[in-house]
């Protein structure tokens, strides 16, 4: 008797460890941070700053992103003088709630995004998108959503000219579970309109260092088709940062 009891007991302590490892918080937040500076012949201060959030609820399933850039450059010149100008200021903030239906992995989305790059074709990009949204996987290692549907975007260039248009927008968001200290992500997303076809990428790996705090090494592309001709379409950025898990 005292046998089969210590088994019950075992087991039941076995299926709590593993429904913990399992259970799905119903909010997460995390803080990123990359700093660089450099001295020499040209000195640069380098800033990133973001902050991501995830709420799960029993009809919801929410996305919440703010990141930002900035970036100071400081060059001497042949005559003595320095000269400073700031290469990169950029704010871009995203929202996406997604209402689940009968079949959970089965939702509806609605999406909103505003970016301003004082540096870019654009002096303001904003989003407003809904539609189609589904879990195509989810295991232990391996999740997979996608979004697509119609919407209408607002632009607006350095120059005063109005790009705004209806738009369809599509995207995807992929999650691999390395290990239980190391995750890969890759979303892409792109937004086709008449006057301008806007489309974003990250890929990122982290890793955790200790406790909350882990390192993350990602490359960022930001495409669109429609720049002025002294205007680069592709603009892409590399980073190392610091990321605390606050929730």
């Amino acid at each position: 008797m005292n046998k089969q009891l210590l088994a019950t007991l075992i087991a039941l302590s076995a299926s709590s460890a593993a429904f913990a490892q399992d259970e799905i918080k119903p909010f997460t937040m995390d803080g990123e941070l990359g700093f660089i500076s450099t001295t020499g012949n040209t000195k640069t201060t380098s800033i990133s700053a973001g902050i991501t959030a995830h709420q799960e609820l029993e009809k919801w399933s929410n996305d919440y992103a703010i990141e930002g850039l900035y970036k100071e450059e400081t060059v001497d010149n042949d005559d003595g003088t320095e000269e400073e100008y700031t290469s990169a200021q950029k704010f871009y903030g995203s929202a996406q709630g997604n209402y689940k239906l009968e079949n959970p992995d089965n939702r509806l989305f609605g999406f909103a995004s505003y970016e301003d790059d004082r540096l870019s074709n654009f002096d303001y990009q904003a989003t407003l998108a809904a539609g189609w949204n589904q879990k195509v996987l989810e295991n232990q290692r391996h999740t997979l959503e996608y979004s697509i549907g119609p919407g209408y975007s607002w632009a607006e260039t350095q120059d005063g000219e109005d790009q705004s248009s209806a738009i369809v927008r599509a995207s995807s968001a992929y999650t691999w579970k390395i290990s239980d200290t190391a995750k890969f992500t890759q979303t892409v997303s792109t937004e086709v309109g008449s006057e301008n076809t806007k489309s974003r990428a990250e890929s990122a790996l982290t890793a955790t260092i200790s406790g909350n705090l882990s390192m993350r090494l990602s490359f960022k592309l930001d495409h669109n088709t429609d720049v002025e001709d002294d205007v680069e379409k592709l603009d892409t950025e590399t980073a190392v940062s610091l990321v605390y898990n606050f929730f």
